[in-house]
């Protein structure tokens, strides 16, 4: 698709600015930014309530998007649905995880304190990798036997109380996050049992035909959907799904349509035309295409080449039943937050579906 094919199908970036500032300072005055007054438009659109499905597509976020300002309880992830306009996420494991008390990880504590007592090096001295000690080498260790006990005795009780106040406040979680393959049994079992009490119906895992299969009995046993993420693997010679998808029907597609085009230069679109069957989730982005000047790049919604208009109506118009996750990784201005960002790519989806 030629470049020039790609802009004339956005909205310009500075006129959806100017509308979406305009739209802040009205949705000041509302209990909830953007909040739908309509019902129509949106999931329930109850008063107060985050709603982000627009004419049939439901718009999410994966929560890696608020990276640099993890929440370390469920009232802040609320709080940030809130703000953003998200009634639906993909919900990474360790976000959930530490909202359930997980133990505290001593390697970050330990490299942390190894590099604050270590020499600065000189000019043109490469820094020295620190080197954990026997002792601190068996601490952590003693932490990953402490973590699969934490994991296998979780009461699930725990997690579906997480699940009752997402949901009370509109928030569903479709996804957890675990990519659980390289784990013990036991652990895999519990990722398994803990989608399920969060109410979602998959879990994910970077793409690959060996861990399709040691996840396969898992999914199968649970009913839960392994849902398959990549990023540039489609641009490998060769490279394609269909093996993993025959592995089970239990095993679909996290398809990342910005890791796609920018690897592929090929409109994500045909592919989710031959594979929208088996596609449960997708991973929406801006990026610049594989022949730019700086290919494969991150962009602020509307800069770069994803036919981010095209994939979304494409979705509304098929009436497909495919999750459409916010996936924030363009470079943040220091007078923004991830927060207000996640937001004006709300306001972009529904700018495009309504």
């Amino acid at each position: 698709m030629e470049k020039k094919q790609l802009f004339t199908e956005k909205t310009s970036r500075r006129t959806f600015l100017v509308q979406s500032a305009t739209a802040l300072a009205m949705a000041s005055m509302l209990p909830t930014a953007f909040s739908c007054s309509k019902k129509e438009e949106c999931c329930k659109g109850e008063a107060g309530k985050p709603c982000s499905k627009f004419n049939g597509v439901q718009i999410g976020t994966i929560t890696y998007s608020w990276r640099s300002m993890p929440p370390k309880d469920v009232e802040t992830m609320i709080a940030y649905c809130k703000e953003a306009n998200l009634s639906s996420l993909e919900l990474k494991g360790e976000d959930l995880e530490r909202v359930l008390g997980v133990p505290e990880n001593p390697q970050t504590r330990i490299m942390a304190e190894l590099r604050a007592n270590m020499p600065q090096p000189k000019q043109g001295e490469r820094p020295q990798r620190p080197q954990m000690n026997e002792e601190q080498k068996a601490e952590v260790a003693k932490y990953s036997e402490d973590l699969k006990a934490w994991r296998v005795g979780m009461d699930m009780a725990k997690v579906e109380a997480v699940r009752k106040q997402l949901n009370d406040a509109g928030i569903n979680v479709h996804i957890v996050k675990f990519s659980p393959a390289g784990w013990s049994d036991e652990e895999i079992d519990y990722a398994f049992r803990a989608t399920k009490a969060m109410g979602a119906k998959a879990t994910t895992q970077e793409i690959s035909l060996k861990d399709a299969q040691r996840l396969a009995p898992f999914a199968e046993k649970h009913d839960v959907i392994v849902a398959f993420h990549n990023h540039m693997q489609y641009a490998e010679e060769g490279f394609s799904c269909d093996p993993v998808l025959a592995v089970s029907p239990k095993m679909m597609l996290n398809f990342d349509t910005g890791h796609y085009f920018g690897s592929t230069g090929k409109n994500p679109c045909d592919f989710i035309k031959q594979y929208h069957e088996r596609i449960y989730s997708i991973h929406i982005k801006d990026k610049t295409g594989p022949k730019a000047q700086q290919p494969n790049a991150n962009q602020v919604w509307g800069q770069g080449e994803t036919p981010l208009k095209e994939i979304l109506t494409l979705i509304k118009e098929q009436k497909w039943p495919i999750y459409c996750d916010i996936e924030l990784e363009y470079q943040i201005k220091p007078w923004s937050n991830a927060i207000k960002e996640l937001g004006l790519c709300v306001r972009h989806a529904r700018e495009i579906l309504m």
